[in-house]
């Protein structure tokens, strides 16, 4: 009879989710406490490793998800279309000073960018990779934008403190 090692059990679960896996999601289904789902992770993680297999389990946002490690992207990509079409520069602009910058308004992104962004914003809502967070306490009350789990996932970030340092992108000079 085949036991049930709480890394496979995590495996398992982890393997037939899409999204990122909470905690308290793989506590709840494995039926196994805290410190011993952390373990399987760990546990689990080691055995990819160590068997040099080409995935790993990532934390992405507030889950874990399995993923393909970097060094075996380019496989990926042969075989997989993509799903949507890419980011235009000015969407990858008015993300990159969204992420940075939240919560941000639709005045304060042009501002920064020295153009309306009406469009865009509309483009990254409907992707959702950003969200409306709130109101500006500020006269007309604006909305305020940031980022959300979406963007964590598709941009493979744990958290926001992996973005780079603002410092190191040098303004191109036209």
């Amino acid at each position: 009879m085949f036991k049930k090692n709480p890394w496979a059990v995590v495996e398992c679960i982890l393997f037939m989710n899409s999204e990122p896996v909470t905690l308290e999601t793989l506590t709840k289904i494995s039926g196994l406490s805290e410190e011993k789902v952390i373990a399987a992770i760990e546990e689990l993680r080691a055995i990819y490793c160590e068997r040099e297999h080409s995935i790993d389990v990532v934390k992405v946002g507030n889950g874990w998800k399995i993923c393909i490690r970097p060094e075996f992207s380019s496989y990926v990509e042969k075989l997989c279309s993509p799903k949507h079409k890419g980011l235009s520069r000015a969407a990858l602009e008015t993300l990159s000073i969204i992420a940075y910058k939240q919560p941000v308004t639709r005045a304060e992104i042009e501002k920064i960018r020295g153009v309306k962004t009406d469009g865009v914003i509309q483009t990254l809502l409907e992707r959702g990779l950003i969200a409306e967070v709130g109101k500006k306490k500020s006269p007309g009350r604006p909305l305020l934008y940031g980022t959300t789990p979406k963007f964590l996932l598709e941009f493979n970030l744990k958290d926001l403190s992996e973005l780079p340092p603002p410092e190191t992108f040098a303004k191109k000079t036209e």
